[in-house]
């Protein structure tokens, strides 16, 4: 690896554990390249709909979440079909889907 960033199976497992912990509903949609694949986070807020966030790096390749959509609450299905095209474009996206109400993830703190 020719940075100091952690592998994507490392802190996705993390989050998933922490979820775990949690008891909120996660999964692994879709698994993508093991060391640096790039991850979208659909966040089901249930009878809210979906929001989806992309992962990104700032400037100091620190990872944030840029949020897909113009950040907009949508129907689970138009959620879906913005996953499977960005996923046609890359295929070594991970996709990650979390059900929780208020739409909160695990990944904030990686």
């Amino acid at each position: 690896m020719s940075d100091s960033r952690l592998p994507t199976d490392l802190w996705v497992s993390a989050g998933l554990r922490q979820a775990s912990d949690e008891n909120v509903p996660i999964a692994v949609v879709r698994k993508g390249e093991r060391q640096s694949g790039t991850v979208i986070l659909k966040l089901n807020q249930l009878d809210r709909g979906c929001r989806v966030l992309t992962q990104t790096r700032d400037l100091d390749g620190k990872l944030s979440w840029f949020p897909a959509l113009d950040g907009a609450t949508i129907p689970e299905a138009e959620a879906d079909a913005y996953i499977e095209r960005a996923v046609s474009r890359d295929p070594d996206l991970w996709v990650i889907e979390i059900e929780h109400r208020e739409g909160w993830h695990p990944y904030d703190i990686f």
